[in-house]
């Protein structure tokens, strides 16, 4: 690993600085546009304290793929022009939007939150963090972690 990083050029390096997104501005802005959305990141970006950028990630791509299998599905032997398809994988989007816009804000609030609380100091918060917060915090990220994507058909 030293290696790699010795011989690595530092202009090939890219770094960003985290973005706190404001879940207001998730609650009432667009996720979907004609045949455009956000997931990912894009959607929910926020600070590492939960761990579960991945995974809500991996959860955006299930629900997407199932909106957009569910808005293009069709009768046997039914053709789709492409204006009614682009109107289909639009209306697949708004659905995913739906399904996720509050999943994305309980997760970008929660991360702030403890990120918050486990980086502030002082004797109050020291204390409320060491007897009150250590018995809440576990069982509370572990709820935040139990997403249930639903059944996985192929």
């Amino acid at each position: 690993m030293k290696s790699v990083v010795e011989k690595t050029e530092l202009d090939s390096i890219a770094s960003s600085p985290l973005r706190y997104r404001r879940p207001w501005e998730l609650l009432w802005g667009n996720i979907s546009k004609g045949n455009v959305c956000v997931a990912g990141d894009a959607l929910h970006p926020m600070t590492p304290d939960l761990g579960q950028g991945g995974c809500s990630a991996l959860e955006d791509g299930v629900v997407l793929a199932r909106c957009l299998a569910e808005a293009l599905s069709k009768p046997a032997g039914e053709e789709i022009n492409e204006g009614e398809e682009h109107k289909r994988i639009e209306m697949g989007l708004k659905i995913f939007a739906q399904r996720r816009r509050w999943r994305s804000f309980d997760l970008i609030t929660t991360a702030y939150m403890v990120g918050f609380l486990q980086q502030s100091s002082g004797m109050i918060m020291n204390f409320l963090r060491e007897k009150f917060f250590s018995r809440f915090f576990p069982g509370m990220l572990l709820r935040k972690a139990g997403f249930d994507c639903g059944k996985l058909e192929y």
